[in-house]
């Protein structure tokens, strides 16, 4: 196996686009993993670690571009505040020596069904930036991103570049489930955003189909529904209908970290939840 080591972003393009078996490495949280146990064994590996401008972020009319070699744990620390959500869902990822390793960028590209920062994306409607040698940049939006378990939108030559994520205007959760508190993949989670300027939902379901979903018919129901004007008190029935709705958006399976059933009553009372604490969240603020 080759080892590949580019020092600039022009040269990692390059290097993507001669050696297409060549797979990315950033933090190696998922990939070294992999690697260990033998259910991947490619061609060469294609270092990242070394490029600067992966590792920045910049925010411009609003919008955060997010480099796809930031850590979690500079998410956490420099972005709480503009992005509540990834920031939170960040703060659930494996051990403190994980989220310094583990970027954003890499839970894009292995496209788990279960990865945490996801759903967040989801919810906040961002897009992801690739890039290749021959055709530059385009951006792909997250929901579309995603195109089977463990599979994206990437052409062969491409690399994820950045995400971009517009700047919280409202309250933002994620929730998870999993079969201890820590360091552990998530049986189900559930991101929610709310966008008062526009009167809209945004909702991102992880670990409860075979990609990352977003819950399209319960955003609508609830923006709908929520009393925008004046902001009053969120009704019990309301935030259980809208649970239900989002559970019934998912396509869980029976695996050996929890049944089907399981993940979509959790998905209903974690939406439940999320919604409950995000409008108290905006009531509070008003």
């Amino acid at each position: 196996m080759d080892f590949l080591q580019p020092s600039s972003w022009d040269d990692a393009l390059a290097v993507r686009a001669e050696r297409p078996d060549a797979l990315p490495i950033a933090g190696g949280t998922d990939v070294m993993v992999e690697l260990n146990f033998d259910r991947r064994r490619p061609g060469a590996l294609l270092d990242l670690t070394r490029i600067p401008e992966l590792r920045e972020w910049s925010v411009a009319d609003e919008v955060v571009r997010l480099g796809a070699g930031v850590p979690y744990a500079r998410v956490i620390t420099e972005l709480g505040n503009r992005l509540p959500g990834l920031a939170m869902a960040a703060r659930t990822v494996g051990s403190p020596q994980i989220r310094v390793r583990g970027t954003v960028g890499g839970n894009l590209g292995s496209a788990s069904p279960a990865g945490d920062a996801h759903p967040p994306l989801l919810a906040a409607g961002a897009e992801v930036e690739v890039a290749s040698a021959a055709r530059g940049t385009r951006r792909i939006p997250v929901a579309e991103f995603f195109t089977g378990v463990k599979r994206n939108a990437l052409e062969p030559d491409e690399l994820i570049a950045a995400v971009h994520v517009r700047t919280a205007r409202g309250p933002q959760q994620f929730c998870k489930v999993g079969t201890r508190n820590a360091m552990v993949i998530s049986v189900s989670a559930f991101a929610l955003a709310l966008h008062p300027d526009r009167q809209a939902v945004g909702t991102g379901i992880g670990s409860a189909a075979p990609t990352p979903r977003r819950a399209a018919e319960a955003e609508e129901f609830l923006a709908g529904e929520l009393d925008w004007a004046t902001r009053g008190p969120l009704p019990e029935g309301l935030a259980r209908a809208f649970g239900e709705r989002v559970a019934a958006a998912a396509a869980p399976i029976d695996d050996v970290r929890g049944t089907a059933a399981y993940r979509r009553h959790s998905l209903t009372v974690l939406a439940r939840r999320a919604v409950t604490w995000a409008w108290d969240d905006l009531r509070r603020a008003a």
